[in-house]
C-alpha cells in the first residue's frame, strides 16, 4: 500500500477497500505514515466522505487498534451509555444504578473532561478515595458481585482513535459524520457491550449544533453498532439549555443524589429514564413499556439510590458521602447573580454557560489543569420561567474570587429575556433504533 495512492483515491470519492482501510490504521497507528500525508486522508474525508462500508470497516480497524475488553462472561446483559457531550450532563450517575438494579451489567469505562467540567471519571472522584484504576481482576469481579463498574479509559484502548483524534483537532476536520461516529463507535465496540445507548445531545453546549446533523450521527452510529453485532439505540436530546440545574462535579454529585432520592430537576429526571429504559429494554430482552415501568420503579422506591451508594463504597468511596452529600466539598465563595428587569427568559446558551462553569475552575483549559471539584455553577431559573427583577437567577460556587467577575460577564451574556410568555423547549427530539 502507497499512501500517496489512497490519498489519491479517496480525493476522487472513490472507495477504499477492507484491506485498504486496515492497513491504513495499522500503519498510522505504528508510526509509518507522517502525519502530513494522513492529514491529507482526514481532509479528502471531509470533503468526499464515505460509504456505510468503509465507515464500518474504519470502526473495526480502530477498535481492534489495541485492547479489547472480554466481557462474555456476562451474556447479552451488558450494556454501555455514550453521551456526546454536554453541559451538566450527569446522567451516568443516575442511570447506571438504575440499570444495575434491574438486572444489566453496567461495565463501563470513561473519559475525563477537557472543556465546560470534569468527565464522569472526574465527577466520581468527587467522592474521597474513589478509584477510577481497577486491575482487570478486580473489575471482573466488582462487576460480577454489584453489576456496575465505571474506571478510567485504557490507555490502550482504540489507540489509533487516540492519534487521529488529536491530528483531526488541529487539522479542522473533526465535525466530519464518518469521522465522528467512528470514533465514538470504535471505543465501543473495543469496551465489549453486548449493547449500547447513545445520548446524542444536540443545540448550543453540544458538538452537533441542528437536529438534522444530530440525526445523521445518531443513524450512523445505531448502524455501526448494528453491522458489528450489537444492540443499539440512540436518543436525541436537548442541549440548547444545560441539564439540571448544576453545572460543576461536586454540585452534579449532590443533584444526582437528589434525582436518586426522589427530587431533583424534571429535565434531568426525564432523560434519564429514557436512557435508562432503553438500556434495559436491550440488556434484559424486555418489552419497552415494561422496561420503562420497571426503571420508574426502581428509582422511586430507592432501590437506585441504594445501588448507587453500594457503588460507589465498591470502589473506594466515602459511603457516608453518598448517603449525605453534605460532606462533599463545597466552595468557600458563592456569588448570586440576579435579574436586572422583569420578564421572561428566553434563551440560556449553554455553551457560555459551561465556559463560566470552567473559568471558576469546574473545567479544564488544557489537559494538565486541576479541577477544582467544589466549583460550578447553579441555574436556579430556566427558559419560560417569569423572572422579577432582582430575583437570583444563578450562582457561582468557587475559590477562586479572581475569577468571579469574567464567569459573571459570560454567565450574563448567556441569557436572553422577553416580555412575552415563552414556551418551554422540547427536551427528547426523536429516538433512533
Amino acid at each position: 500500500m502507497r499512501m500517496y495512492d489512497i490519498i489519491e483515491k479517496k480525493k476522487h470519492g472513490l472507495a477504499l477497500t477492507r484491506d485498504e482501510i486496515f492497513d491504513l490504521i495499522e500503519e498510522y497507528t505504528a508510526g509509518n505514515i507522517p502525519d502530513y500525508q494522513m492529514s491529507a486522508f482526514l481532509m479528502a474525508v471531509y470533503f468526499r466522505s464515505m460509504t456505510d462500508e468503509e465507515i464500518f470497516d474504519l470502526t473495526e480497524a480502530m477498535a481492534t487498534s489495541g485492547d479489547i475488553i472480554n466481557l462474555s462472561e456476562f451474556g447479552d446483559r451488558s450494556v454501555d451509555k455514550h453521551s456526546t457531550g454536554g453541559v451538566g450532563d450527569k446522567t451516568t450517575l443516575i442511570v447506571a444504578p438504575i440499570v444495575a438494579a434491574a438486572g444489566g451489567i453496567v461495565a463501563k469505562m470513561s473519559g475525563r473532561g477537557l472543556g465546560h467540567t470534569g468527565g464522569t471519571v472526574d465527577k466520581l472522584e468527587t467522592f474521597d478515595g474513589f478509584r477510577t484504576s481497577l486491575s482487570p481482576e478486580d473489575f471482573s469481579a466488582q462487576v460480577q458481585k454489584y453489576g456496575i463498574a465505571v474506571i478510567g479509559q485504557s490507555a490502550n484502548l482504540a489507540p489509533a482513535d487516540k492519534k487521529l483524534y488529536a491530528l483531526r483537532d488541529v487539522t479542522a476536520t473533526v465535525d466530519s459524520i464518518p469521522l465522528i461516529s467512528s470514533s465514538i463507535m470504535s471505543k465501543k465496540l473495543a469496551a465489549g457491550t453486548r449493547s449500547i445507548v447513545l445520548d446524542v445531545k444536540c443545540g448550543s453546549g453540544a458538538f452537533m449544533q441542528t437536529a438534522n446533523d444530530a440525526r445523521a450521527l445518531a443513524e450512523m452510529m445505531v448502524k455501526i453498532g448494528k453491522a458489528h453485532g450489537r444492540n443499539t439505540a440512540a436518543v436525541i436530546t436537548n442541549m440548547d439549555v444545560p441539564l439540571g440545574h448544576a453545572i460543576g462535579n461536586a454540585l452534579e454529585i449532590k443533584e444526582a443524589v437528589d434525582v436518586l432520592c426522589g427530587k431533583g430537576p424534571e429535565d434531568l429526571r426525564t432523560v434519564c429514564l429514557t436512557l435508562a429504559s432503553l438500556m434495559i429494554e436491550l440488556s434484559c430482552s424486555i418489552p419497552a413499556d415494561k422496561a420503562r415501568e420497571m426503571a420508574r420503579e426502581i428509582l422511586e422506591s430507592g432501590k437506585a439510590h441504594a445501588k448507587f451508594c453500594e457503588w460507589i463504597e465498591a470502589q473506594g468511596g466515602d459511603p457516608a458521602a453518598a448517603k449525605d452529600t453534605s460532606l462533599l466539598c463545597t466552595a468557600k465563595h458563592v456569588k448570586k447573580i440576579c435579574a436586572e428587569s422583569d420578564g421572561y427568559m428566553l434563551s440560556c446558551n449553554a455553551a457560555a454557560i459551561g465556559t463560566a462553569a470552567c473559568v471558576l475552575g469546574a473545567g479544564r483549559q488544557t489537559k494538565d489543569d486541576v479541577i477544582d471539584h467544589s466549583a460550578g455553577i447553579i441555574l436556579l431559573k430556566k427558559p419560560s420561567d417569569f423572572i422579577k427583577k432582582g430575583e437570583v437567577i444563578a450562582e457561582l460556587h468557587t475559590n477562586r474570587t479572581g475569577t468571579v467577575a469574567e464567569a459573571e460577564a459570560i454567565l450574563r451574556s448567556a441569557f436572553t429575556f422577553s416580555c412575552d410568555k415563552v414556551e418551554p423547549q422540547k427536551l427528547i427530539y426523536e429516538i433512533v433504533n
